[in-house]
């Protein structure tokens, strides 16, 4: 794929029909990675075409995984024979440095062969994303590591797993995930409590099982893992994308458009419903889709005793922050205030300065609390020339460039690719006005 790419957007556009969405970026992430637990070979169904997916699947195939491509979103993965002389290359520390989720590597390859290297990660601009999670876990269970800073490169060495008691010191997904992947082939048992228990995580649980693990406690954050000699092949189809969903609902409103959201699998969506009607947004369930009519006027509730509405972000089954951006811009088009409060990354909300610009109401308290004054539809944003600095905020300019009165430039525009499969083609679709412009 290539960089340099910049979105062309013509706003005030109402779009109209159904809208599908891709498999889970952030399950793909940790689910991939999975397959480097077995030499035998595994199917999974539902992987979304993005640029973090695609190169990590990339990272696996220099590994020496055998990579198929059965279908446009199946795979059949054969980690039969792995190469590890590659972590030492020069391509692996470039390949590895540019993409976060190579961090997900680890926890498989120490695992099954006991050692491990990897550059320092990339990913988002978004605030300290430390991995002391990941490390402290993998030491916990016997590993040994080391950090060469003038190369920016860990080593780490684990000949000796065991199975121990480990209290996480925040709930991290992938650090969950990483140990998780961890601790299913050390010797003895592994009890893991404040793991994260997002779906992510459930699903990572479901297919290790299925490979012949012994994961217990699924769904909750105090799991139980009893180690076992190898693990076998399996088939795993990923679920939607929730946060894909939660951009299509923000959308709708946005841009006053009538919606159908089709096989979300609302079962697994949490608070995420939920949090986009107390903006007043409609929405109906039927079967497993989503419907969303088209509004003019969507008003923020209050809470109880009158006072203002707080949205802020938590550990699953709290309000992933992955959504804030799109409900802090859904606000701006929105009949009374909200105060928007991203706990977890302290640079997520700098581009409400674009938002501003672009005539929404908005004060930025600090690097973590920004209060959103509702214009309610008295007058239309403007567009404006702007860079996307991270996926999400990308995306939130999108959805707010789509909703302006003229012509909007999003450069940067990779970084939306990285999360969002295709979003240009699959709004045009439906009527949106999204040109692609590379180089």
């Amino acid at each position: 794929m290539k960089n340099n790419i910049s979105f062309e957007v013509q706003g005030g556009a109402v779009l109209r029909g159904d809208i599908h969405p891709q498999g889970a970026k952030n399950e793909a992430l940790q689910i991939l990675c999975a397959v480097l637990l077995t030499s035998e070979k595994v199917v999974i169904k539902n992987i979304p075409a993005i640029r973090d997916v695609l190169k990590l699947i990339e990272l696996l195939a220099d590994l020496g995984v055998q990579v198929t491509k059965i279908s446009e979103d199946t795979y059949e993965f054969e980690a039969k024979n792995i190469n590890l002389e590659f972590l030492e290359s020069t391509e692996f520390k470039q390949k590895g440095g540019a993409l976060r989720g190579s961090v997900m590597i680890l926890g498989p390859l120490l695992a099954r062969f006991g050692k491990g290297k990897l550059p320092q990660p990339g990913g988002d601009k978004i605030g300290r994303r430390r991995l002391d999670t990941h490390f402290r876990g993998f030491e916990q269970l016997g590993a040994k590591f080391e950090y060469r800073p003038e190369q920016q490169f860990y080593e780490i060495d684990a000949t000796n797993l065991r199975g121990t008691y480990i209290l996480l010191d925040e709930a991290s997904v992938t650090g969950t995930a990483n140990i998780i992947m961890t601790a299913v082939l050390a010797k003895g048992t592994t009890t893991l409590y404040n793991a994260a228990c997002e779906p992510y995580i459930q699903q990572l649980c479901k297919m290790l099982n299925r490979m012949g693990a012994n994961v217990s406690g699924i769904g909750s954050n105090l799991l139980r893992i009893e180690g076992v000699e190898s693990l076998g092949g399996t088939t795993h189809t990923m679920l939607p994308d929730m946060i894909e969903i939660g951009s299509f609902i923000g959308l709708a409103a946005m841009t006053g458009s009538e919606l159908t959201i089709k096989n979300a699998r609302v079962d697994q969506l949490g608070l995420i419903p939920r949090v986009f009607q107390k903006l007043g947004i409609q929405l109906e369930i039927q079967n497993d889709d989503i419907y969303i009519p088209a509004q003019t006027h969507y008003e923020i509730d209050r809470f109880i005793d009158g006072s203002f509405l707080t949205i802020y972000d938590a550990p699953w089954p709290g309000f992933t922050p992955d959504l804030l951006s799109i409900v802090l811009v859904v606000a701006t088009q929105a009949s009374g205030s909200v105060l928007i409060h991203q706990k977890m990354f302290e640079s997520r909300l700098f581009f409400v300065d674009k938002l501003i610009e672009m005539g929404a109401k908005i004060i930025l308290c600090d690097p973590h609390r920004a209060t959103v004054i509702g214009l309610n539809r008295e007058y239309s944003l403007r567009g404006i020339s702007m860079t996307s600095p991270d996926i999400r905020a990308g995306v939130a300019l999108l959805i707010a460039a789509l909703s302006a009165k003229g012509t909007s430039l999003i450069r940067n525009a990779e970084q939306i690719d990285r999360g969002y499969q295709f979003i240009d083609q699959r709004l045009n679709a439906i009527g949106a006005n999204i040109k692609r412009i590379e180089g």
